[in-house]
């Protein structure tokens, strides 16, 4: 039987980002754990402060993030109040996300905190090469790559 060479975790483009991730959501959550909120919660809320109410497949889209994981951030959301989901105007089919006054105010607390992660963040890592990241990262899903492993511009 050839022996076959396993190649190190390091050197795997997933391993690497989603352990990147993990540091990084750590130091987050962290954070924004006396506001109550994760980084994922607070950027829904920032989501929905930006973009205003949307529906769940929207905000799944805008995320990068299956309906079912959504949902399971969404849950406490609404359980406390920050988020209201009612049927959507267009579509009484479809469910649309909407931050509330009490989920407001929520954001409004974790913005101060999430800047202070931001600054930690950037302290470490250096503010241009975090910029550089960033671009980075958002080409990666801006990118033809598609998950069902045939390139879109097929």
């Amino acid at each position: 039987m050839p022996t076959v060479t396993v190649p190190a975790p390091e050197d795997c483009n997933c391993f690497a980002v989603r352990s990147a991730a993990r540091h990084v959501t750590q130091l987050y959550d962290q954070l924004l754990a006396p506001v109550g909120l994760r980084v994922t919660q607070f950027s829904i809320l920032a989501k929905l402060r930006r973009r205003g109410p949307l529906t769940i497949n929207a905000l799944a889209e805008d995320m990068v993030m299956d309906r079912t994981t959504l949902g399971r951030n969404i849950q406490p959301l609404e359980r406390d109040g920050l988020i209201r989901i009612e049927p959507a105007p267009s579509d009484r089919r479809a469910k649309e996300l909407h931050l509330t006054k009490v989920g407001e105010k929520r954001l409004q607390a974790g913005l101060e905190v999430w800047a202070k992660a931001q600054a930690r963040f950037e302290a470490s890592f250096g503010t241009k090469r975090a910029a550089e990241l960033r671009m980075l990262l958002r080409a990666v899903v801006a990118s033809q790559f598609t998950p069902t492993g045939r390139d879109a511009r097929q």
